[in-house]
């Protein structure tokens, strides 16, 4: 099922975003659009796009579309990509956030009777506060140890008989390690495993399910759009479904910014039809996705984008070819010697050349390195030199893993 849009929904968000925030009456404005130039569901590709760079650069109460005594609290990105982006958050924008978070965990399985271990980041980022809540609101027990200190971790999980474990993929992959050394499996009740905050694949996926013995769910969201929660995989583990009764996206060509059909990949885009204190209309996210044509097989009505591929502003060019992580992951998943674990390294010789080595983890084997690059090549068209790793040779994190660096001057 596609991502169908209610028009008069969508007027009233724009209505509600123009009359409250001075930016986006001024922008939307001057784009000579508003409320009463809605009419039909195609008349959003009509409304101008909005960017971080916007957000970043625009006070978080000159933008806010309420006033500030009506903000109950204010949240930042982590920063990843550049300046932190401000947040303000409404009392019902915190009721929503919830219940999104809330029907993810549902879709995940997990009841009041499960023991929730949250063991991301808490403060101005939004995922500790909102993996917490959503577990409160459907009566499970939270324990919020936070990320880091693995052996508090492991100390929970075996005094409080945890059921479900949230984490960014490389520290739940840390922990999975852990517990696989230690031989600690058998005396833990963990059977889901809730990840987000990073893009990760499918050989991170296997690694981490068969150590631990868990079934993983994927969980999209980003700070401006509420924060994690707003999208989850169902059981069938086939894309993520998102709430389109709290936002809309689009899929657009990240260069000419058209609208692409189900099926296609391009630059996720969101419009929030209930989000009071920072609306976004046409939010540009650098996400990577597409939206799924067909109805999920779980039955559920909202619609499925692809589990994230990457980042339209995180692509880099080598020899005048686009590179992205995610096509060494998909290399990975396929060759059971090698692990989830790498990193892509580019240089720039004297001459000017470009050179891309990726190392990997893996039990080496005669001709492992060869078919590495082989399958490497045949995904990306390039010339890929590869280092095989020790296994546990590559830094882990309890946040966000670096996977990608660039040495050439700029």
């Amino acid at each position: 099922m596609t991502a169908t849009l209610d028009p008069t929904a969508l007027r009233t968000a724009v209505d509600r975003a123009m009359s409250g925030s001075a930016y986006l009456r001024e922008k939307l404005g001057a784009a000579g659009m508003g409320p009463d130039r809605i009419g039909e569901p195609e008349d959003l590709a009509q409304l101008p796009f909005t960017t971080k760079e916007e957000l970043r650069d625009t006070a978080p109460l000159d933008y806010a579309a309420v006033p500030a005594e009506r903000i109950v609290r204010v949240h930042s990105s982590s920063g990843t990509t550049g300046r932190r982006t401000i947040c303000a958050y409404t009392e019902r924008d915190l009721a929503d956030w919830a219940e999104m978070f809330a029907r993810c965990y549902r879709f995940a399985g997990l009841t009041a009777r499960d023991r929730v271990q949250i063991a991301v980041g808490y403060g101005l980022w939004t995922a500790g506060v909102g993996f917490q809540t959503a577990a409160e609101r459907i009566g499970a027990m939270a324990v919020p140890t936070g990320p880091g200190n693995t052996e508090m971790q492991l100390e929970m999980m075996r005094e409080l008989g945890t059921t479900a474990l949230c984490a960014t993929s490389s520290f739940a992959l840390l922990i999975a390690e852990l517990v696989d050394r230690r031989d600690l499996r058998p005396g833990l009740a963990l059977r889901t495993v809730v990840t987000g905050s990073e893009r990760w694949g499918e050989a991170m996926r296997a690694r981490i399910e068969s150590l631990l013995g868990v079934e993983t769910f994927d969980v999209y969201g980003l700070t401006e759009l509420w924060g994690p929660g707003t999208g989850i995989e169902c059981g069938h583990h086939d894309g993520i479904h998102v709430w389109d009764d709290y936002y809309h996206m689009e899929i657009v060509d990240p260069e000419t910014l058209e609208p692409l059909p189900p099926g296609a990949v391009g630059e996720i885009v969101v419009t929030t039809l209930t989000k009071e204190a920072t609306p976004l209309i046409r939010y540009r996210t650098r996400d990577l996705s597409y939206l799924y044509p067909d109805p999920c097989p779980c039955g559920s009505r909202y619609p499925r984008i692809g589990r994230i591929l990457g980042r339209s502003d995180d692509q880099i060019k080598v020899r005048g070819v686009a590179f992205l992580p995610m096509q060494v992951d998909t290399v990975l998943a396929d060759l059971p010697d090698a692990g989830p674990e790498f990193q892509a390294h580019v240089h720039r010789q004297a001459d000017g050349r470009d050179t891309l080595t990726v190392r990997v983890e893996a039990v080496d084997r005669p001709g492992l390195r060869e078919e590495l690059e082989h399958r490497l090549r045949a995904r990306t068209g390039l010339r890929i030199e590869v280092d095989l790793v020790a296994p546990g040779t590559l830094p882990r994190s309890e946040r966000k893993t670096r996977r990608v660096f660039d040495h050439r001057e700029p």
